[in-house]
């Protein structure tokens, strides 16, 4: 192993170079080590009183690593070189903000209520008498409709199954999701549409063994820093991967492709249709596979049987030659590594696009073996956590809310009557809830670790709703967020580092981050918050007993232990002891094992046993359930869904008088919506405002240059920004949507809209209901010195 890749605070030069020095090696090699270490300015490793172990929370990646403690203070990071994800290797967001961002001055130090209109400092037991109040008079008057929570992708597996406890088996309300909904929620979806249940079928060691990667709207180099650097020291080694990338930008990502797909936003579902009318034409599919394995190929045959490569190439707007020739790298590869990401999650047909990615890898027998893998990944840290504990409105471990027989696994888990948790219809999601709180029959909200007033679609609406008079809203963060300035009581939470629990990355590999400094001020663990407004609420089982009987993070554990037991997300043999001793390890380990698996599927038995799956699936046009009688006619038995769906299309296609297609997306320096980020002074500087991205032929047609100030307009709202003349295809428009409400720069003349998510439209995919972020009709023009920038579009 090399020395330490040490950099101090102040020193920009991984803002400079992302992905660090190159260590090139050859397929079916072990990723060479590289320890990065960044410690406050003018400290050494000698200076540091001691290392605490985590893992990092600012991608899905879960990099393992050390947290440096001097004087009770957190005072840097260091990679471990023991850990499978990243070999000691940090991103930026890792290195600079992980541990910057919770030393903010701005940090909440003690709860807020609101009195005569303000926020004011006021006691916990202030804070929590009100929320309980409210609370009991609610649940005395209307009922447990009346609660809603939206949580995050960021919090503990602890925090996360105690806040599904108390939902579902205390209060029993359906309204209940996460900001996973607009992050992940199709990973999900695709995954248990075609294999019956959630779970990666990859791991991050693919990488290292495929011959080609596809990256399906997944600019990998921006939003998982270190992986990436794992796909560059594969290209720098050796036999290579050939490299197939679906982005309407040429990325940084996109300039390493052999083939880039540069398609229309919208449009991903006919490109797919095509790819695998092209595998099925030419006999590039293994047939003894497909037979054993799937059911469906006429399904699926019949409809891909229009999208020839020329009809393709005219919806999306590449060519045809370059849809063959990507075709044949899938077929001709011996090893394929799939991984898909928000340009088809946030996408129109979001599930039915990332279902053909599943498609692909099932006609070729590409799935449980090394380097023939997919990765619908995950864009947070412990989404995958939300997902299996049921606080984004599934049941825990995997179940399915349609089979009566899971809910009384439940119930009797939790010692409560089945009828107490909500499964008489689907679980409620984001867009759902804040509409019924819009409505009035949710006037009781409850959000964590997450900031909706930038992070949702068409946030004009988004802050009427939690600006509405009638709506009582709890918002327990770190700082205080656009969301929670909109609060009745605001809760100071502790964050990463100051609290102890586990998180699952998007791999299924569990990290146990321990806690390493106390809290400021009054602030409190998130766990301990949720358990004290249990103890509050007095929630009893059947026998009179308290409902929730837990008092440590390891205790949370262990019961999330037996609830997972027998199901796919099987953690019974991952204890604390075992993590603390292991440096990361993947589920499912059942109790008595010692080794994990490493990726799914290599049997060929799926999930997908009526009484085992966790979805019986639905159409992927319309969203509508298949149900438990259909699903079982299907006879699908462990064996995979080929599904499919007809192309219609992005939900608002350029006219005359919006002829450009807005795309979002994340930079490589900001972490959603800059919470913790944006306040680590080297990432600040790195992208401290939003800017519009332009091709030179869109920017050229209307007077625009590098750097002018420019305006978007959708039929929704608008944004100010600099320009910059990028390359994503013409017609398309990109900015990123890290950027609050008024975020102008320091000086400026006068306040801009300057959150990207003020254009974006309330649509969804029918069966994830995640969020369309990635197409929405705007127009463009410079703004002229004498415009203002409050003004509207000419």
């Amino acid at each position: 192993m090399d020395q330490p890749t040490t950099v101090s605070a102040g020193d920009r030069s991984r803002i400079e170079d992302v992905w660090g020095d190159r260590t090139p090696f050859a397929r079916g090699g072990r990723w060479p080590d590289r320890a990065d270490l960044m410690l406050q300015e003018g400290l050494t490793e000698a200076d540091v009183d001691r290392w605490v172990r985590s893992a990092c929370v600012l991608c899905s990646n879960g990099c393992g690593c050390d947290i440096a403690v001097k004087d009770g203070r957190m005072v840097g990071i260091r990679g471990r070189v023991d850990d499978p994800i990243n070999h000691g290797r940090l991103g930026p967001k890792g290195l600079y903000a992980s541990w910057e961002g919770m030393r903010g001055r701005d940090r909440l130090t003690h709860p807020l209520v609101r009195r005569d209109g303000e926020l004011v400092p006021a006691s916990w037991d202030e804070a929590m008498s009100a929320i309980v109040d409210r609370s009991r008079e609610l649940l005395d008057t209307v009922g447990p409709l009346s609660h809603g929570f939206y949580t995050s992708g960021q919090l503990f597996l602890e925090e996360y199954y105690a806040l599904g406890v108390i939902g579902k088996a205390g209060i029993g309300t359906p309204h209940m999701d996460g900001n996973t909904r607009l992050c992940t929620a199709t990973a999900a979806s695709s995954l248990k549409e075609t294999f019956g249940a959630d779970g990666q079928p990859g791991c991050y060691e693919d990488i290292d063994e495929c011959d080609a990667m596809f990256l399906w709207g997944h600019n990998l180099a921006a939003t998982q820093t270190v992986t990436w650097a794992r796909v560059l020291d594969r290209l720098a080694g050796p036999n290579p991967p050939r490299l197939v990338v679906v982005d309407p930008r040429r990325t940084a990502t996109a300039e390493k492709a052999e083939v880039h797909l540069a398609l229309r936003p919208g449009t991903n579902l006919a490109l797919l249709l095509a790819l695998e009318r092209e595998l099925l034409e030419n006999g590039w599919i293994d047939e003894d596979y497909v037979a054993a394995h799937t059911i469906g190929l006429d399904e699926l045959k019949a409809q891909v049987e229009r999208w020839t490569p020329e009809r393709a190439a005219e919806v999306c707007g590449v060519p045809a030659d370059d849809i063959r020739r990507a075709a044949r790298i899938f077929a001709e590869s011996p090893r394929v590594l799939s991984t898909v990401l928000q340009g088809f999650y946030q996408a129109p047909q979001a599930t039915a696009s990332s279902c053909q990615v599943n498609n692909l890898h099932l006609l070729r027998g590409m799935i449980g073996r090394p380097g023939a893998g997919i990765l619908q990944m995950n864009g947070q840290p412990t989404a995958q956590n939300n997902r299996e504990c049921g606080a984004d409105g599934d049941l825990p471990g995997f179940r399915n809310w349609e089979n009566e027989e899971h809910v009384k696994q439940l119930a009797e888990l939790w010692g409560v009557d089945p009828l107490v948790i909500p499964h008489w219809a689907p679980p409620t999601h984001a867009m759902q809830l804040f509409r019924y709180v819009e409505q009035g029959s949710i006037p009781f909200l409850w959000v964590s670790a997450t900031n909706p007033a930038v992070s949702l679609p068409q946030l004009p609406r988004i802050r009427d709703i939690l600006s509405k008079p009638d709506l009582f809203l709890v918002v327990q963060d770190l700082y205080l967020t656009e969301t929670a300035e909109l609060a009745d009581v605001v809760l100071p939470a502790a964050g990463w580092g100051e609290k102890t629990g586990t998180f699952t990355n998007a791999t299924r590999t569990v990290h146990l981050s321990e806690k390493a400094v106390e809290p400021p001020g009054e602030a409190r663990a998130d766990l301990d918050i949720f358990l004290e407004y249990a103890k509050r609420m007095d929630f009893r089982r059947t026998d009179g007993t308290p409902l929730i009987q837990w008092e440590t993070p390891e205790d949370v554990y262990r019961a999330w232990q037996e609830c997972s037991r027998g199901r796919p997300c099987d953690y019974t043999g991952i204890s604390y002891d075992d993590l603390r001793r292991e440096s990361g390890i993947r589920w499912p380990r059942r109790e008595g094992e010692t080794e994990s698996v490493t990726r799914l599927y290599a049997d060929g038995d799926f999930p997908s046993h009526p009484d085992y799956c966790e979805s019986y699936g639905h159409d992927l046009l319309t969203g509508a359930t298949v149900g438990e009688e259909a699903f079982r006619a299907f006879r699908p038995d462990g064996r995979a869904i080929l599904k499919s769906a007809p192309y219609s299309g992005p939900h608002e296609p350029p006219d005359d008088e919006y002829p450009l297609q807005l795309t979002t997306g994340r930079s490589v320096y900001h972490f959603h919506t800059r919470t913790k980020t944006g306040r680590s002074p080297e990432l600040a500087d790195a992208a401290p405002h939003v800017w519009v991205e332009l091709s030179p032929a869109d920017a050229e047609a209307r007077g625009i240059a590098e750097g002018d100030l420019v305006e978007v307009v959708s039929r929704r709202g608008r944004l100010v920004a600099p320009a910059r003349l990028g390359e994503p295809r013409n017609g398309t428009v990109f900015a990123p949507f890290h950027y609050g409400y008024w975020d102008a720069p320091p000086g400026a003349p006068e306040r801009r809209p300057t959150a990207a998510n003020e254009l974006t439209a309330t649509e969804w995919d029918p069966v994830s209901k995640q969020p369309v972020f990635k197409s929405a009709a705007v127009q463009v023009r410079r703004l002229d010195a004498g415009d203002t920038a409050e003004g509207s579009a000419s």
